[in-house]
Formats: structure tokens, sequence, C-alpha cells
């Protein structure tokens, strides 16, 4: 077991040898721009991060009411049934809740004569989405689709934008320390991150005046520091009946953790089957150990 141990740690300060390396060869410029483009989001702490992690259903309650009081007005998660929020390792919503929050939705549906008709929503019922098509979504956000969010937890990063030659270090990096949780810290990051106004004397990266353009908003945390989406939560929007602080860090926070368990609905599982895994490994390699020296002792 010990020996192991020592063979996971050594391989991990391997690894992490192994960044720092291909960091010192990587020119100073190039350094330097990666930095700049990963100051403005810090890692954060989440239940879920980690050997041991889980979600926290109060956390997760609270996320979906984020997101369906504030982010469904424009985004779409297809991929997610009402039924999911009931299921283990979830929000932990009763099945009686279920029903209820899927009836607040009307869908269309064939009458006996073949008719279209509106019906309730049901459990098994999809995430409505907030327009019929792209074309419509469009129209009403002057141009932008807004992206479904059904995986946006795992399609987002901290670096998603950073220079295909500093890749190698991040992929070594998040091995060695088993970081995961790039999405979730993007999202909250891009959701606290507006400012009304664009910091006197900034310039682009050709030393040009920046200039924000019309209809976008900006925003540290967002590559090119432009997006089309404006602000969309304030302090005090989302009532919340737990107690939970209502602003605007708390709400991204519960919100980003509902959007990584609808991208991972199944991540404490996964966890718990790997931890098995391992100490399975382990045991069988104490026993192959044993077993070893029990027949090599009569060579010697």
């Amino acid at each position: 077991m010990f020996g192991i141990k020592g063979s996971i740690l050594a391989l991990r300060g391997g690894l992490t040898a192994a960044a720092v390396a291909m960091a010192l060869l990587v020119p100073a410029g190039t350094a330097a721009a990666a930095e700049a483009m990963d100051h403005q989001i810090e890692h954060q702490d989440w239940s879920f991060a980690g050997l041991f992690g889980h979600f926290d259903k109060a956390q997760l309650q609270r996320g979906y009411k984020v997101y369906k009081e504030v982010c469904a007005g424009c985004h779409g998660m297809r991929l997610l049934s009402f039924r999911n929020l009931a299921e283990p390792g979830g929000p932990g919503f009763t099945e009686e809740a279920v029903k209820a929050l899927a009836a607040e939705y009307e869908y269309d549906d064939l009458a006996d004569d073949g008719s279209v008709v509106k019906r309730p929503g049901r459990p098994s019922d999809h995430f409505k989405s907030p327009f019929a098509n792209s074309k419509e979504a469009a129209t009403v956000n002057n141009g932008a689709v807004p992206p479904d969010l059904s995986v946006i937890a795992k399609a987002r990063s901290v670096h998603a934008e950073m220079p295909f030659y500093m890749e190698p270090v991040k992929w070594v990096r998040e091995i060695a320390t088993g970081y995961q949780e790039g999405g979730p810290d993007y999202i909250h990051a891009l959701l606290t991150s507006y400012h009304d106004e664009v910091p006197a004397g900034m310039t682009t990266a050709e030393g040009k005046p920046f200039v924000l353009a019309d209809g976008m908003n900006f925003n540290t945390a967002f590559p090119g520091f432009q997006i089309a989406m404006p602000k969309p939560i304030s302090d005090g929007q989302v009532e919340y009946t737990d107690g939970a602080a209502q602003t605007v860090e708390q709400y991204s926070r519960d919100v980003s953790a509902f959007l990584m368990w609808a991208a991972e609905p199944h991540l404490e599982a996964r966890k718990a089957l790997g931890l098995r895994v391992l100490i399975y490994l382990i045991i069988l390699a104490a026993l192959l150990f044993l077993a070893k020296r029990v027949i090599w002792s009569r060579v010697h």
C-alpha cells in the first residue's frame, strides 16, 4: 500500500515538475499573455471538488431558482427533463414538487383529430426553450443566439481562449492537481465581472485605445472583454427562503453549481465508483506483492 502511495506521489510530483519545466521553456511574452488572460478568474471552493466531492442539494435548489427566474428567459436546457430534478445525486426535489414545476409550462400536443392543443407540462418533458428556433432567438437578442446551458459547465473552462502552445502546460497542471472545476469557475467569474465603464487608459494588444462596440457590455472575465449578454442579475433580484445571502456573488455560485450538476448529473456516482476502484487496486497490489514475496522466497 505504501509503495503504491509513494508511486502516486512521485507521479504527481513528476507531472508538476514537468509543468514547471514546460512553463520555463515558453517565452516570457507568452507567459505574460497567459497570466493576463487568467488573472480575472480565480479558482473557487466547491463542494463537488476533489475525490470525495458531492453536490449541496440546497445549493442546487437555489441554483435552479436562479436559472428559472433569470437565465431561462434567454437560455434553454434542452437536454434536461423535469424528472431529473428528483433523481439521486441532484437537487432532491420531491416527485410532487417536480410535477408542480413541470405544470407551470405549456407544451404542444396532438388531439385525437390531429390538431395541435396545449397541455400542462409533465415530469418527462424537457425544459422548455424560451424561443421557437435560433432565428427567433437571434432576432430578440440583437443578432446573438444565447447558448443552450445543458452542458455549458463542461463546454467552458478557465483557459478556453489561451494560445494553443500553452495548452500542454494546462493539461499537465490539471492532471497533477486533479482540477476539473474550470467550467463553474468560469461561469462564476463571468457573472461577477461586469463593469459599468471601461477603465480609463485601457488599450488593446496592439496598443490602440480599447473601444466598446455598440450593443456590447464590458466584462473582464470574457475573452476580449466584450460580451453581448447584458448583466443578467443584481443583488436582491431572486428571493431565497433558506436564509442564504441574496447577492450576485451567492447567485452566481448557486447557478454555477446547478449548471455543473446539469452537465454531469452522475458526478457523485462516478466519484464513488472511482474510489471503490482505487481501494480495489490497492488491495490487489498488496496481495500481488505478498504473493510475489512468498513465491520468490523459495528461490532465495
